[in-house]
């Protein structure tokens, strides 16, 4: 069950190249096709929209803010679960307040 939600978050993340690679007017499938390759290679990937191929970004410049990334993305499971226990806690209230 873990594979699986590791395999639906992954899913989720390639969501950001797809979305560059549409709104830049290139082929969606592939753009992942060669970022994949070029990951399962071992390599830093990144998107040139230009040409729409792989890059290496640390070779063109393009520096991110990793600590920001990484919060961002050990940020998404627990906000998720936050929500659901939300959802728990009404479901519970309204169940309380059933006449029995």
């Amino acid at each position: 069950r873990a594979q699986l939600g590791v395999q639906a978050f992954a899913d989720a993340l390639l969501i950001v190249p797809k979305t560059l690679a549409e709104n830049s007017g290139l082929d969606t499938q592939d753009v992942i096709i060669s970022l994949t390759g070029e990951h399962d290679n071992g390599n830093v990937v990144g998107l040139n929209q230009h040409t729409g191929d792989p890059i290496d970004p640390e070779m063109e410049g393009i520096f991110d803010n990793y600590a920001v990334k990484r919060q961002l993305i050990n940020s998404g499971p627990v906000i998720a679960s936050q929500l659901l226990l939300v959802d728990e806690v009404i479901r519970a209230g309204r169940n309380m307040r059933k006449p029995s």
